[in-house]
Order: C-alpha cells, then sequence, then structure tokens
C-alpha cells in the first residue's frame, strides 16, 4: 500500500497563533480550507497525500520572505509549490506546516531580446513565457511536457523532449533570486553569460527541490524561432530497432531538436486518448529545426537511418497544426495511460545511462514486465538516454504496490550499474531519497547534508525530501 507518512507537526496552539500571524499579513491569500489543503497535499502519483496546515499565496518576493521569516520564528516546516505536476512526491508536507504556493507570482518581469534572456517571477509558466514571447522571435525550449512553473522546473532541474539540442534547465538558468530558510533574499548571479566570481550558487539551487531555499525569480536564456521545422513518426518492428535508431542518429552528429520513443502499449493508449491511428508498434518521435535546407537534410539521413534498423510508415508533419496534435498527443501520454484503467494512478519513474546502454536497459525492463497484471508503458527521451516506465496501479492494493516496488528497484539498480543515474529529470522527491548513496555514495551525500544543516539548520524547508535520512 502507498507509504504512509509520519509527521511531526506543531502544536494546535502554535499552528493557529501563526496562521494568525499570517492572515494578518496576507489576509484571505492565506487559507486553512479544507479543499485548498488538500489539493496542497499531492503532485500527480502514487505517495500518499499529505496535506499542509495552512497554504498562502504571496505575489512578491517580500512576501515570501516575510511568511518565511514568521515559519521560522514558529519552527513551522514550509513547502513551496507550483503547478503540482511533480511525480517524486516533492509538494507533499510530510511534516505539516505552510504551504507557499507561487502561482500568483507570474508576471513576466523583464526580457531582453538583444542579450536572449527574460526574468520571470517564480509562478510564470513555459507556456506563459512563449505566449508573451510570440511577437518576439525567440522562444524558450526547455519542454518537460507539462505546463509546469519556470520556478519549479529550476527547482527540480526539469529537462524534457527538446533537452537533446538545448539542454536542461541546469544549463538554461542564468541566475536566481531565493528566499532562504531565515527570510533573507538571495540573488545568485548576473545576467552574464559566464563568471569566475565565487561559488556557483545558481547551479546550488537548481535542483535543490525547495530543500535549500524558495526560488521566486529566474533568469533564463532565450533562443531565435527557427527558420523551418519539420516532424515525423516512424514504428519499428521491436523495441531495440528503434532505440539503435536514435542512437545511431545521435552518434551520427545530426543535431536533431527532438527523438522520442513510445513502446508498443504507449502507442496503443495514446491512440484510444487522442483519437489517432498510428501503428500500435515501437515508435519514434522526431522534431528537426534549422533553415529549410538543413531540416531537408536533416530528416533525410534520419530517414536513411531508421529504415536501415527496419523502421517503416515514416509519415512527416509540416505545418504547426499537424506538429502540434503529433507533440500534444505525446505529451498527453500520462493522462493517455491512466484513461486505460480509470481511477488507477501512475506510479511513473525514470532513469537515465549512457546512450550505448539504453537499449539493453529498455529490453531488460521489458521482459521484466511482460506479465505483469496491470498496465505498464515505455517511454524515452531517447537522444540522451532518459527512459521513464509508467506503472498504472490500485496504490491500496498490497500485491500490485510491492510487485511495483520491485520492479522500480531492479530497474534503478539496473541504471546505477549502468553508470546511470537514478533520475534524469523527475527528481529525487520523497520517492528516491534512498538509491542517492548507492548513486553518489557515502562521502557525496554526507557533504550534501552538511550544505543542508548550513542553510537550513532547522530543516524547515520542505523536510524528508532528496536525503536520505540515514
Amino acid at each position: 500500500m502507498a507509504q504512509q507518512v509520519q509527521r511531526r507537526r506543531l502544536s494546535e496552539e502554535r499552528t493557529a497563533a501563526l496562521v494568525d500571524r499570517l492572515k494578518a499579513l496576507l489576509g484571505d491569500r492565506c487559507t486553512t480550507s479544507a479543499s485548498e489543503r488538500e489539493h496542497h497535499a499531492h503532485g500527480e502519483s502514487y505517495h500518499a497525500d499529505a496535506p499542509p496546515d495552512a497554504v498562502c499565496y504571496p505575489t512578491s518576493t517580500e512576501e515570501v520572505s516575510a511568511i518565511v521569516k514568521l515559519c521560522a520564528e514558529a519552527g513551522a516546516p514550509i513547502v513551496a509549490f507550483g503547478a503540482g505536476t511533480s511525480l517524486e512526491g516533492h509538494v507533499c508536507a510530510l511534516e505539516g506546516g505552510i504551504t507557499i504556493d507561487l502561482k500568483r507570482m507570474n508576471a513576466v518581469l523583464e526580457v531582453n531580446a538583444e542579450d536572449l534572456d527574460a526574468t520571470v517571477q517564480a509562478g510564470v509558466t513555459r507556456k506563459q513565457l512563449n505566449a508573451y514571447l510570440r511577437d518576439t522571435g525567440l522562444f524558450f525550449p526547455v519542454d518537460p511536457g507539462a505546463d509546469a512553473t519556470l520556478g519549479g522546473m529550476a527547482a527540480t532541474r526539469a529537462s524534457g523532449t527538446n533537452a537533446v539540442r538545448y539542454g536542461t534547465m541546469r544549463e538554461n538558468v542564468l541566475s536566481l533570486t531565493v528566499v532562504l530558510a531565515d527570510g533573507r533574499v538571495v540573488k545568485t548571479a548576473s545576467r552574464a553569460r559566464k563568471s569566475s566570481a565565487g561559488y556557483d550558487l545558481t547551479r546550488l539551487f537548481v535542483g535543490s527541490e525547495g530543500t535549500l531555499g524558495i526560488i521566486t525569480e529566474v533568469t533564463v536564456k532565450l533562443y531565435g524561432i527557427p527558420e523551418a521545422t519539420s516532424a515525423a513518426v516512424c514504428a519499428f518492428p521491436d523495441v531495440g530497432s528503434a532505440v539503435q535508431t536514435a542512437i545511431e542518429t545521435i552518434q551520427s552528429g545530426i543535431p536533431i531538436s527532438r527523438v522520442e520513443f513510445l513502446d508498443d502499449q504507449g502507442m496503443i493508449a495514446v491512440n484510444r486518448y487522442s483519437r489517432l491511428s498510428y501503428p500500435e508498434q515501437p515508435t519514434l518521435f522526431f522534431e528537426f529545426v534549422g533553415t529549410e535546407a538543413g531540416v531537408a537534410e536533416q530528416a533525410e539521413r534520419v530517414k536513411e537511418i531508421a529504415l536501415a534498423n527496419g523502421g517503416a510508415q515514416f509519415q512527416w508533419a509540416t505545418t504547426p497544426e499537424e506538429r502540434s496534435r503529433l507533440w500534444q498527443a505525446r505529451h498527453d501520454l500520462h493522462y493517455a495511460t491512466l484513461a486505460m484503467r480509470p481511477g488507477a494512478k501512475a506510479w511513473s519513474t525514470d532513469a537515465c545511462v549512457p546512450i550505448s546502454r539504453l537499449a539493453e536497459l529498455i529490453v531488460t525492463m521489458r521482459e521484466h514486465t511482460k506479465d505483469v497484471p496491470f498496465y505498464v508503458t515505455s517511454l524515452g527521451h531517447v537522444g540522451d538516454g532518459n527512459f521513464h516506465m509508467g506503472f498504472v496501479i490500485d496504490p491500496n492494493d498490497p500485491v500490485e504496490f510491492a510487485e511495483t516496488e520491485r520492479l522500480n528497484a531492479i530497474l534503478l539498480e539496473r541504471t546505477l550499474a549502468l553508470g546511470g543515474t537514478c533520475t534524469g529529470e523527475h527528481g529525487v522527491g520523497s520517492g528516491k531519497s534512498k538509491y542517492l548513496r548507492a548513486e553518489h555514495g557515502d562521502a557525496a551525500v554526507d557533504l550534501m547534508k552538511t550544505i543542508k544543516a548550513a542553510l537550513d539548520p532547522a530543516n524547515l524547508l520542505n523536510p524528508g525530501k532528496v536525503l536520505p535520512s540515514n
């Protein structure tokens, strides 16, 4: 069954006193309503709900700082909340306390078109930013699928479908404004594209999942919208042939924008959910960007590689409407798999290995899951070795939960043995903290704990996440 959390809550009296002070600061933007607390008790995964004692909606860095100072005085845990799309228990309030929902901090503060950067409040979503940039000829490329907030994407070091060409949030964040555990406000860097001045504080907070500070503003890189874009879908006779095509594409130096893998079960779910009619076989989704001539050359070279590996039915999508429909279907896979078993929950896990070992990993896991009694899909951002499995289970069924735990352990142990990481983009949260020592070693994890203790000695910021308890 889903893990039941143990909470170290404040007393009712201290909680009530803190809430009174927060309401004096924020008015009705601090709430204890049951529906609001329940909404902030979970992300989009199997993890057990854990509601906060109250939810605050600040509109500025100064208000976040004031909230944090009050919580620090009271000794109350603090959980930052963006769009709630996380998959590893990041936003569950394991020890109660206060959730700071940043969605009302949704202003685009500055766009420097000539310098190719923008500064936004943490609650701005990637789609909102790109809509704002539409007339500038620029765009922000990091695309995790969900319409996540930029603050949340920075906090989890998100990546997604475009990472093979444009990189992850780690490569695309120039600077952050962060509120520390005692309420102090830190700006981690300037807008300069490189610096040798002091420690790299930006990278310290990117991927820290709200455990070291609360990100309130993000400065990101922008890119010119390509002259031409084309997309294609190609079916393959088996998983190995599809993944090998992706590997050869990358090894050939073809500057492809996206290359995504869906197995046959994923294609069945996508066809039903999005009312499409693609072959229900292991499939690659490609996107090519650049000049008209460059796109044509990339596409032809990839088509040759695909056909040599048994690919068939190469289908093109060249108009914006066709491409949008194609990629929306891919992005809807999470909901498509859930629709295959109404009422179930998705245990979506991810791993990342050197691309030369990716086919081996996927084929191995397909063998391990072929006889399970629940729906399982495989998805890969195969251009950079990132691979996901989706288990559609009843988390309250102890047999299904135990079997999924076993399969997840096999995946992650095999991933680490192949020189990979236990999470390529979902983050650690509370779900994968037990794998950190196996991946990084005792000395590295102990150093992480030292950093946490230095910045958050009372362990108020998102307690129970990232770092293992032992």
